[in-house]
């Protein structure tokens, strides 16, 4: 149970922290290409990893996995980049 926590909520809720520590992180220390440059790169991992998720967990569902629910529970966690930046782009 505390493996499929670790993989399932808290790995895939270290790209949101990731995102917000960039994206908050002052131009002087990295400078503004830089900046923007790593924001777009941790969302679309996130976007591309959240996909992979949500297929895997609908797969799961076909199939009577009962893991099936963890990976659609990772698959939100991991689109919470792509949606900050929507947002505040």
């Amino acid at each position: 149970m505390n493996d499929r926590i670790f993989r399932h909520i808290l790995l895939p809720a270290f790209a949101p922290v990731l995102f917000l520590v960039i994206a908050t992180t002052p131009v002087d220390v990295l400078g503004c290409r830089t900046c923007g440059l790593l924001t777009i790169a941790v969302a679309l991992l996130s976007v591309i990893a959240g996909l992979g998720s949500a297929v895997a967990g609908v797969r799961g569902k076909m199939k009577s996995d009962p893991a099936a629910n963890w990976w659609a529970t990772s698959a939100p966690i991991l689109a919470v980049p792509a949606v900050l930046l929507i947002l505040f782009a």
